[in-house]
């Protein structure tokens, strides 16, 4: 739950005020210039690609001699267009702004920002929404009202999201701005036959990270997550980042909430998704040979290192010593826990590790969803990404824990998943029993993990959020259902 809670629910206020934030302009002319060379760069990837797919079109035959060294043209185009695009993952290169954006003027600093990654934009037909505040982040959506240009050669309203592309920078993704509900934003301009309005690229979202995140969040790799999920069509495209935070694309939808996450109609693309993701997303370089570190274990710890041991308000001083401080207590106690969890043997599969229903987009025209905010992706247990899922279920501004999934639920929740991840229709009975039990002890360890992150956002976040009392939830569910979860054992039953 580390990203937005609510801020990519699409609401708030439209509005043109702010300060000004802090620029750096005498860098922006190069910042113009490497976007730019994005574009040409785009155009030329694209001009491989129709080489591509004319090439495939055509006769090939293998090379008898068998020799690797083989000139491109006699290469088998998926051999090509493989490597096309494991090259486009590797030199990826985002666009920087060397723009810092004050929390209290985002609208102000959205405007520069667009000044130079959207130089064409006419700035009064802007209309910037600030949505409401998340827990860790700041969010404005910049909507581009010229429509002018709408209209595809063909005369067509309509052009479906990209989502897939050899470049993982795309600065020309077409747009769709949906009429889902009354809070998400509109177009009056609809078409005479009730499709969609296209837009262009004409809306991007300007993300503000919170104060001193950068403590909990490598910010680094998180550029190249979103970027590698990107590659796999699994991420919105990145359009620039700046001094504290990213520019990105617009997920059409709306995010989902406690009612909504048990849709029979939602529920099971959710856990599609995740498994897709489980299945197919590898960073570069990576070798099955080598078991990467569980991202659970450097990451608590890393907190655990932070959490001070004299909080600097005297008040949430005193309301955490007596249950988390010193906080040697809960480091021995998520050590047991892992130490125990570890010989589960779930499988490491690359995670996005922090999907609250906030983090999740609905697109009902589509029939899709989309998983946004990798603040916390990376290698990690299967049934952590999915525990962490369920009890994400309960909510967050009004936690309720008796919304935990129940076990009817959950197995048939785990067997849409398990076909996807396992690419069959035939999933055995206690193939979901034994991720039912992983996927239910692997939800304490989300509790103590967020604990952990509540206490050390208590000490340093500035947004108004009762963390301490946060803290204090999780723990306690961790608490009261840790028996529970460690007694359960697979059924054995193959029907």
């Amino acid at each position: 739950m580390g990203t937005e809670t609510k801020s990519n629910s699409y609401t708030g206020q439209i509005s043109t005020s702010g300060g000004n934030p802090k620029v750096m302009k005498d860098s922006l002319s190069l910042v113009r210039q490497t976007v730019n060379q994005q574009t040409l760069s785009l155009s030329q990837s694209n001009q491989v690609q129709n080489q591509l797919n004319s090439h495939s079109n055509s006769n090939s035959y293998p090379n008898p001699s068998g020799s690797e060294n083989k000139n491109e043209h006699e290469q088998n185009p998926r051999d090509i267009r493989a490597k096309q695009e494991d090259k486009s993952r590797k030199e990826a290169i985002v666009p920087f702004v060397p723009i810092f954006v004050e929390e209290a003027d985002v609208i102000q600093g959205a405007k520069e920002l667009l000044k130079v990654i959207r130089p064409t934009w006419d700035l009064s037909h802007v209309e910037f929404k600030s949505f409401t505040d998340g827990i860790t982040n700041k969010l404005v959506g910049c909507f581009h009202k010229e429509i002018s240009k709408l209209s595809d050669e063909n005369g067509g309203s309509y052009i479906p999201i990209k989502t897939q592309g050899l470049s993982p920078v795309q600065s020309e993704d077409p747009v769709i701005i949906e009429k889902e509900d009354d809070d998400e934003y509109t177009d009056d301009r609809a078409t005479d036959d009730g499709s969609p309005v296209q837009y262009s690229d004409n809306v991007v979202l300007v993300r503000i990270y919170g104060n001193k995140t950068d403590l909990l969040i490598d910010r680094k790799a998180e550029t190249q997550n979103f970027l590698l999920l990107h590659t796999y069509g699994l991420a919105p495209s990145l359009y620039a980042t700046f001094k504290n935070g990213l520019v990105y694309e617009y997920v059409p939808g709306t995010t989902l909430n406690t009612d909504s996450v048990l849709c029979p109609e939602i529920w099971p693309l959710v856990a599609r998704r995740m498994a897709e993701m489980h299945r197919k997303v590898r960073k570069h370089g990576d070798s099955s040979a080598t078991k990467p570190m569980p991202m659970i274990w450097k990451k608590t710890q890393s907190f655990l290192d932070l959490v001070p041991e004299r909080f600097s308000d005297a008040e949430k001083h005193k309301r955490v010593k007596e249950t988390f401080l010193p906080i040697g207590r809960l480091r021995e106690e998520f050590n047991k826990l892992y130490e125990y969890l570890e010989a589960l043997d779930s499988p490491i599969v690359f995670s996005h590790n922090d999907l609250l229903l906030g983090n999740v987009i609905y697109t009902q025209s589509l029939n899709t969803v989309n998983f946004i905010d990798y603040e916390y992706a990376d290698y990690n247990f299967q049934a952590f990404d999915i525990g962490n899922h369920f009890a994400e279920m309960c909510g967050v501004d009004e936690v309720d824990y008796s919304r935990y999934p129940k076990r009817e639920f959950q197995l048939q929740w785990l067997r849409v998943y398990l076909e996807e991840y396992l690419q069959r229709s035939h999933i055995q009975n206690d193939e979901v029993e034994l991720l039912y039990v992983q996927v239910n002890q692997f939800a304490l360890a989300s509790h103590i993990f967020w604990t952990v992150w509540s206490l050390l956002q208590a000490e340093h976040s500035t947004i108004d959020f009762d963390y301490v009392g946060y803290a204090f939830l999780r723990y306690n569910e961790y608490l009261a259902r840790k028996v529970e979860f460690l007694s359960l054992t697979a059924a054995k039953n193959n029907k």
